[in-house]
């Protein structure tokens, strides 16, 4: 490719394809054994981006905001939701699930009721939802492409029975 042809290219195609590949890494190390070290490495990187202001399109933010919601502390998922709302503004339909699942695992983080019911967590040894906020409602949830309360609850159920075997 020569210098004309490069100069066509927009500087920040590079970052969308990273960010496009460390949420891919991120999305299926969930799947298996979490490795927090490679999601450590991941929010950093999805940091670095943001501060030297790589991080742009509505595409990037949600890219950047499933990294983050991989994360290991409420500022990532903090940062996961600023994430997924930029995406959101930005026109990307798909960040509005992410947006409450980010909302939802910044809230389980800090020790309260979450809102939409996206977390499935491990509760004296059983899964569950845990605590949800009883004033949100099935409306609610749907305005951000999230499943009825009831389908998360048998969601975690088939989880539960799916480890006892």
């Amino acid at each position: 490719m020569d210098d004309d042809q490069e100069a066509l290219i927009p500087e920040h195609e590079e970052t969308s394809q990273e960010l496009e590949r460390l949420a891919r890494e991120a999305i299926e190390a969930q799947s298996g054994s979490v490795d927090m070290s490679g999601a450590r490495g991941r929010c950093q990187r999805v940091i670095e981006l943001y501060s030297a202001d790589l991080i742009r399109s509505a595409r990037d933010h949600f890219h950047a905001a499933w990294v983050m919601l991989c994360g290991e502390t409420q500022g990532h998922y903090r940062m996961a939701r600023m994430f997924a709302r930029q995406s959101t503004e930005l026109g990307e339909s798909r960040a509005w699930t992410l947006r409450a699942m980010a909302w939802d695992r910044w809230l389980v983080a800090s020790g309260k009721p979450q809102r939409f019911g996206t977390q499935i967590i491990k509760q004296e040894g059983r899964w569950s939802l845990g605590a949800v906020d009883p004033q949100v409602s099935d409306f609610d949830r749907a305005l951000y492409a999230v499943p009825p309360l009831y389908v998360q609850r048998q969601s975690a159920e088939q989880l539960q029975r799916r480890e006892e075997g």
